[in-house]
């Protein structure tokens, strides 16, 4: 419940948050469909006669939508804890929503054009004079005034919206009226959100009995300063006139220097200087209720229907603050001449210093502004606009070109021509311009006596011929510092001398239109060419690249005498065209009818000219960049240039557009191998290279999970050990990890590819080991496990393991196809195919007889080629003997025996990537980053940061920087783009 101007309403808080939302952020405050409140005001001020009112209960006169009503439900107690709570149901607009507004506006409004008379002045009143529930309008006559009345009565309440509280300075206006529908004070209170009965502002008031408009201020307890209370006062001062203007401008200032130190907003601490210039500001403030200004621009007793109306506006800045404020002057026809305050606008001027002609250059636009808002919200006939400023520099720039200025100073100057005309600005001297008190500042007891600020300087009631005439000229020199200045330069050049320096162009067309323009000099601009003029540049061109490249040619056919022998145009059979002076082939389909005549007959061009080059990006460009064939499949319809595969290919290579959709990576010839593929004589798995595969769908009871495989590869001697993983986790692979080396030992270093859970595995096996007692570190520093990354996107880097990945899928899609079996099958498999692949010979075996003991990783491992066979059985005697040693060191110098003899001289040779023709990425180099999970339009393009070379010096992986990330990437992965030209990257 909120009381406000003596009435109680009910406000339903639509804003109130429950849970972190509210019903006002799902609403939508619509359009503004109203009246502003100023432009209101000032045609509330234009005639003699005024009228008010207000619509009652505006927002209960409309009733929700049924599918609306269930939003705006709520609990009600009747104000006692032991009533029970009822729930009722809006089923009008409430005071509170954000939609009320505009949804109450657009109900009188559309009420208003449906059922308007064949007179439209309730309607036009309705449209213009309303502001919100409030209307307010004046008119010329009392007899027009009754009449308005009682439209308005007629119409509204044929809607149902009734008015009440009316009101007017003539008081037989509204006497018909019965006495509850006229306003008992006789005062209107105005306020920009008066719907929001929430929010108490200081109203401007009317009072019809004397007919002038004021303010009246709110008793308020006064507090210490602070930003908050110091802002809570300021805003509170509603001016929509800007009548107070030189008084609040002080107090905004007097802000804008408390912001020059960062300090909280209830901080009492504010500086002495500062603090005792607001307690005088806030003790002028009781003086508020001295401001009279009077509502009628004119006086009652003269005709304001033959007067002359002119809008003079002032303008003025200083370092602190700018503005400007506009006077009516009506000159009537009596020869008495009346000077009215209309409006004003100040603006603080901001804390980064500006000249102080920039500053008056602000104030001019925003008296131009002014201006444009007056124009369009004023109904009185205006005969004339004039603008003053004290700044001849403002007024000069003003009637000369804005395009002649810095960026600052030439769009300001720009908008003030677009709203007012240059002729209309005129000097004005500082003593008489009223704008000045803006930027001074004045006390509210200083406008409350008659000064220039309230009755327009004095040289406007004089004879215009009077008035300050200092005539200004526009700048036609550079010698003012705001100029911008510009060097322009003319060459003429001789094209026919200039065809070789043709990497000045960027395309065919504008080679063609250079060359257009050149024929004509500077007669024409390029939107004067016409469509021949372009084909007789383009002839020319070409006449001119025939002449170059085939001079020996072109003056044969122009004599009459035969090519020479080695001309390489002998075998298209080359003929002069005699319409445009072309070499064109002549060929064998002279008699083809259906053909083109171009197409029979191309014109030859030689495929390193300059102009062949364009003319091939130019096709290139137009099929959006398609492959080779295509491109000169389209050029051959109308040129033929020698060998014009290999110049389309050639261009295609440097194009990176091309090179974008078809570039292919430039891999290294493959590295040598790494000391972890030659570890001779060294226990099995010192080297692992360790990879995942999966997922396999098993049953367990009733459900399906999934499991995962898991393969440790011993990177010389190509054993394997296979295990089953639960999940794909560091915790699962660490716990494989400490069966793999419960049964083979522990590795020396792992290899893996950038997995997660491998990455993670390695970050908790090194914490775990910092962990460790410092006694102990000692001991198991020579015994901790290297982690070694391949980059990401790379498998062919970890290619060992990936090819027994593939023989071991094809031998589970061989045992188990689709079936999905127990936990317990799948391990039997698993362990199964370890030793089949365990038992697969190294290298080549020979078809020799005598040589029938090829040597397989089980050799190695269990001291047989296959695990089939039976173990060596040695006496109980014998079991402490040396000989079981000797036997098992025996089969071990036998397997490493063979290894380097039969195994090892097969890897010496390469399989691909033999040759050493790529060249090495650069850092500063372009590249795409292949992604084959991503279409190729959508891959990435980034730069090479760093290189990482192998120990051969080639490099195979590189870090690319893409935005604000980077990637870690083999050369595999990256596309080499065209580096540009320096002009292309400037």
């Amino acid at each position: 419940m909120v009381c406000h101007n003596g009435k109680n309403r009910v406000v339903y808080n639509c804003s109130f948050r429950f849970e972190g939302h509210n019903l006002n952020e799902y609403l939508l405050p619509g359009p503004t469909l109203t009246s502003t409140l100023l432009g209101v005001l000032l045609r509330f001020r234009e005639h003699t006669v005024a009228v008010t009112s207000d619509i009652k209960g505006m927002f209960h006169q409309i009733r929700l939508l049924p599918e609306d009503k269930p939003l705006l439900r709520f609990l009600w107690r009747n104000i006692q804890r032991e009533s029970p709570v009822n729930v009722y149901e809006w089923q009008v607009l409430p005071f509170g929503t954000t939609c009320s507004p505009c949804c109450a506006t657009f109900a009188v409004l559309k009420h208003t054009r449906d059922h308007t008379s064949p007179d439209e002045d309730a309607r036009l009143s309705v449209e213009r004079h309303f502001y919100v529930d409030n209307f307010l309008q004046s008119v010329p006559s009392e007899d027009k005034a009754t009449k308005l009345v009682n439209k308005l009565q007629s119409l509204l309440a044929s809607g149902g919206f009734e008015l009440r509280q009316w009101a007017s300075n003539i008081p037989s206006v509204v006497a018909h009226l019965p006495l509850e529908a006229r306003s008992e004070k006789n005062e209107l209170r105005l306020s920009e959100k008066q719907w929001n009965v929430a929010e108490s502002t200081l109203g401007l008031c009317w009072l019809c009995q004397t007919d002038t408009l004021g303010y009246k201020a709110w008793q308020r307890e006064r507090q210490v300063p602070t930003l908050r209370y110091i802002y809570h006062v300021l805003a509170s001062q509603y001016d929509p006139l800007g009548y107070i203007v030189p008084y609040t401008t002080r107090a905004k200032v007097l802000i804008q220097r408390l912001w020059d130190k960062s300090r909280d907003w209830d901080d009492p601490k504010l500086p002495n200087d500062l603090q005792q210039a607001w307690c005088t500001w806030e003790e002028e403030l009781q003086n508020i209720e001295r401001i009279v200004i009077p509502r009628c621009y004119t006086s009652p007793h003269l005709d304001a229907e033959t007067c002359v109306r002119d809008i003079h506006i002032f303008c003025d800045a200083s370092e602190s603050a700018y503005g400007s404020v506009a006077y009516l002057r009506t000159q009537h026809t009596e020869g008495q001449v009346e000077v009215s305050f209309i409006a004003a606008r100040s603006r603080v001027a901001p804390k980064r210093q500006l000249s102080i002609p920039r500053l008056e250059l602000c104030a001019a636009l925003t008296g131009a502004q002014l201006a444009s808002l007056l124009e369009r919200e004023l109904t009185l006939p205006i005969q004339h606009l004039t603008l003053w400023s004290d700044s001849k520099v403002v007024l000069t720039w003003i009637q000369s070109e804005s395009c002649r200025y810095k960026v600052f100073v030439g769009t300001r100057i720009a908008e003030i021509q677009e709203l007012t005309s240059p002729q209309a600005w005129k000097y004005v001297k500082s003593e008489d311009n009223p704008a000045d008190d803006i930027t001074r500042g004045k006390s509210l007891w200083q406008l409350a006596q008659p000064t220039r600020w309230n009755l327009g300087p004095h040289f406007l009631r004089q004879d215009p011929l009077t008035w300050p005439n200092d005539s200004v000229k526009p700048n036609t020199d550079n010698t003012d510092d705001e100029t911008k200045i510009s060097f322009c330069g003319l060459t003429r050049i001789d094209f026919s001398q200039a065809i070789q320096g043709f990497s000045q162009f960027h395309s065919f067309s504008q080679a063609v239109e250079s060359k257009a323009l050149d024929q004509f000099g500077l007669d024409k601009k390029p939107e004067d060419l016409s469509a021949k003029d372009y084909a007789e540049a383009e002839i020319t061109l070409l006449k001119e690249a025939q002449a170059t490249c085939f001079p020996t040619e072109l003056e044969a056919l122009t004599t009459g005498k035969p090519l020479p022998s080695n001309s390489r145009l002998l075998t298209l059979a080359p003929e002069l065209d005699k319409s445009t002076g072309l070499i064109r082939v002549g060929g064998r389909l002279r008699r083809s009818e259906l053909l083109d005549p171009e197409t029979v007959h191309p014109i030859i061009l030689e495929p390193k000219h300059p102009l062949s080059q364009l003319l091939i990006q130019h096709f290139d460009e137009k099929l959006h960049h398609p492959g080779p064939e295509r491109v000169y499949a389209e050029i051959r319809r109308q040129y033929w240039i020698l060998r014009g595969r290999e110049a389309v290919r050639y261009h295609q290579h440097k194009c990176t557009e091309c090179r974008k959709w078809r570039g292919k990576p430039e891999i290294p010839r493959m590295a040598d191998l790494p000391p972890a593929r030659l570890r001779l004589y060294k226990p099995a798995f010192y080297s692992t290279g360790v990879d995942c595969f999966g997922p396999f769908i098993i049953k367990v009871g009733r459900r399906n999970e999934k499991r995962w495989g898991i393969i440790f590869k011993c990177m010389t001697t190509r054993a394997v050990y296979i295990d089953v993983l639960t999940n794909i986790s560091s915790d699962s692979f660490l716990m494989a990890l400490r069966r793999f080396i419960a049964r083979r030992g522990k590795p020396h270093e792992l290899f893996s590819d950038q997995g997660t859970n491998f990455k993670g595995g390695e970050r908790e096996i090194t914490e775990a080991f910092n962990n460790l007692q410092p006694t102990l570190k000692s001991q198991l520093a020579k015994q901790q496990i290297e982690f070694h990354f391949n980059p990401p996107g790379a498998p062919h880097f970890g290619g060992i393991w990936e090819r027994e990945i593939r023989s071991l899928k094809a031998a589970l899609n061989q045992t188990l196809g689709a079936q999905h079996v127990s936990e317990e099958v799948l391990t039997t498999v698993l362990v199964e195919i370890e030793g089949i692949l365990n038992s697969k010979p190294l290298g080549y075996v020979p078809s020799d007889v005598a040589d029938i003991d090829p040597i397989t990783p089980n050799s190695l491992l269990m001291g047989r080629p296959d695990s089939s066979l039976p173990q060596v059985v040695y006496p109980k005697t014998e079991l402490l003997s040396k000989k079981q040693w000797r036997h098992s060191q025996i089969l071990a110098d036998h397997f490493w025996a063979h290894f380097i003899k039969r195994y090892l001289p097969q890897l010496q040779t390469r399989a691909k990537w033999m040759t050493d023709k790529a060249k090495n990425l650069e850092k500063g180099t372009v590249v795409i980053i292949i992604d084959s999970q991503l279409p190729r339009a959508l891959w990435l393009v980034g730069k090479i940061t760093d290189t990482i070379p192998g120990a051969d010096g080639c490099i195979r992986t590189a870090e690319v920087q893409v935005g604000d990330r980077k990637y870690v990437r083999p050369v595999s992965k990256l596309i080499r783009l065209p580096q540009l030209p320096d002009d292309d990257n400037s």
